[in-house]
């Protein structure tokens, strides 16, 4: 009876740890941000799990240029061009990681891309990270970054963050009007 019972509470406690390999840490930059366009998608269980976890500029400078017909963000993979870009760091499951793929047409239009990144804020509480960063360390994360462009792109404006409803006039057609 006492082998049950240990190995309940050793399974009971792994299962976090379980959870915790299976997350990964991605980096949003454009319309998947909190306050843009795709958040929803974010948020919606349907996708898979997301945790947001802080706010995070990259450590390279790399163009953030809104580009196309429909005035869509693109991270060119362009590293030491542009600006340090700043968005925000979550982890997400497995499940969710299929659905990001998917909604950035990865490989095709974005590659997940490693990059590292300076922390500028983590939410206090975040318990899918063994270890906790603190303001100003380096972290790695992937973002959905792009080697697929028009070379025109790299002498568009540059911006270090994106905002769908900012003062640059470039209106972000959502999805389901295109």
């Amino acid at each position: 009876m006492a082998r049950i019972r240990t190995a309940v509470l050793i399974s009971i406690l792994l299962l976090p740890l379980m959870a915790r390999v299976q997350m990964t840490q991605i980096f949003v930059y454009g319309t998947l941000k909190k306050g843009q366009p795709n958040y929803f998608e974010m948020v919606d269980k349907n996708n898979g799990k997301a945790e947001y976890c802080g706010k995070a500029q990259t450590v390279e400078k790399y163009p953030l240029v809104i580009a196309g017909k429909y005035n869509i963000p693109f991270l060119l993979n362009v590293p030491g061009s542009g600006q340090q870009v700043r968005g925000e760091i979550y982890y997400v499951d497995k499940q969710m990681l299929q659905f990001l793929d998917k909604f950035e047409d990865c490989p095709r239009m974005y590659q997940r891309t490693p990059m590292k990144l300076w922390v500028e804020e983590w939410k206090v509480g975040s318990n899918l990270s063994e270890v906790t960063p603190t303001v100003g360390s380096i972290i790695e994360a992937f973002a959905y970054s792009t080697t697929t462009y028009q070379p025109e792109w790299l002498n568009l404006t540059c911006f270090d963050s994106y905002d769908a409803y900012g003062d640059h006039g470039l209106i972000y057609t959502e999805r389901k009007k295109r």
